[in-house]
């Protein structure tokens, strides 16, 4: 049996959640799990559907993209998760998808503005859209450098990875993450749903207003605050 056999086994698992979510069709997307004791991290084979993947399929690489396990090839999408992992060292999950509500606010270029409480259940700004990649970047290193588009968003907007958990690329997808592939997971379904909702309330009226300060911070609170009463203790 394989070393890496929980940490594929966590791997297929938060893939296969994808499609139940409605997250992906056919092959577009992928989960990623890392394991920072081993500076390694595993993820779906490229093109590989969903209906066929099996545990054995998924790929060990370390965080130079060297396959360590795996017979075939990983994720074209490989290198923005190795750039994320690198630079972002509390994440333990990301998730890319091209679900779309949430591909349309990137394919639109726009970030997705906080209009109501489910949104601010989870985070307290818009959803930021790192702007189109330009010309050298994208004739490079396209994968490597897709990474480095989010890093430099976040980091010249002077956003918190650990507060907001999900980007839109311009013209491209999402991509979340989190402390676990779980809540990257969860923060690529939530993320879809905002999206949708935003879409709607945009569409039913243009000039709809943004959500208050008070109730952002009362909904965010209420659920993460240090005197937060969502949910059971």
């Amino acid at each position: 049996m394989s070393q890496y056999q929980d940490l594929k086994q966590a791997c297929y698992d938060a893939n296969m959640q994808l499609p139940k979510l409605g997250l992906v069709l056919f092959t577009f997307g992928n989960a990623s799990v890392v394991d920072r004791e081993r500076s390694v991290f595993a993820i779906k084979p490229s093109g590989v559907p969903y209906d066929t993947l099996k545990v054995e399929d998924i790929v060990i690489l370390d965080f130079a993209n060297h396959v360590l396990e795996g017979e075939k090839r990983p994720s074209s999408d490989t290198k923005t998760h190795a750039v994320l992992y690198s630079h972002w060292d509390h994440i333990g999950g990301i998730v890319h998808t091209h679900s779309t509500y949430a591909t349309s606010w990137a394919q639109a270029q726009l970030d997705i503005p906080i209009l109501g409480t489910t949104h601010a259940d989870h985070l307290t700004a818009d959803i930021p859209c790192a702007p189109p990649m330009d010309d050298a970047m994208i004739a490079g290193d396209y994968e490597h450098q897709t990474g480095w588009q989010i890093l430099n968003e976040f980091q010249r907007r002077g956003l918190s990875p650990s507060e907001v958990e999900m980007v839109l690329l311009a013209n491209h997808a999402p991509f979340t993450w989190g402390k676990t592939v779980e809540k990257a997971v969860y923060n690529s379904a939530v993320l879809e749903e905002v999206a949708r909702m935003a879409y709607l309330s945009c569409t039913l009226r243009p000039n709809v207003p943004r959500l208050k300060d008070a109730l952002i911070r009362k909904h965010y609170e209420r659920k993460h605050g240090v005197n937060s009463y969502y949910g059971q203790s």
